[in-house]
């Protein structure tokens, strides 16, 4: 399995609500080649997206199980309360350890927009990413 398909595979699976780390991957990869950190980044970038919108058709299918009464008293409270007050601009925190995709599932749940919502997790994921090559390389050189 190449390098890029093997980022791709982690950053999916790790966006979606099975455990898992992307970001050590990645800093592994640019350890064997620093000088595929783009390629990497576009990669795990999409991976992760993709695994996000996953989690967000799951919030939408998930909608016929719940009312948002029951969920309020729940592990979902505090993503509940991102959404509220900051609507879709909360998804640029889907990159963040647990909070992260449980906002990708209550997008999808409360129904938010899906273009708008790709749109933020896009780009919280990219930041997110660029964030931790800029680091790698700092660190490193």
């Amino acid at each position: 399995m190449s390098e890029l398909s093997l980022m791709f595979s982690g950053a999916f699976l790790a966006a979606t609500l099975l455990p898992g780390g992307s970001e050590v991957l990645l800093i592994a990869l640019l350890n064997q080649a620093p000088e595929t950190w783009f390629s990497l980044v576009v990669v795990a970038t999409i991976g992760n997206t993709l695994g996000a919108m996953t989690s967000f058709y799951l919030g939408r299918l998930g909608r016929f199980a719940k009312s948002p009464e029951e969920l309020s008293g729940t592990k979902y409270a505090k993503g509940l309360s991102l959404i509220d007050r900051y609507g879709v601009w909360a998804l640029l925190l889907s990159w963040a350890p647990v909070i992260g995709d449980i906002l990708c599932l209550l997008a999808g749940w409360l129904k938010l927009p899906l273009s708008a919502s790709f749109l933020m997790i896009l780009v919280g994921k990219t930041i997110r990413y660029l964030l931790i090559v800029a680091a790698v390389m700092h660190w490193f050189t």
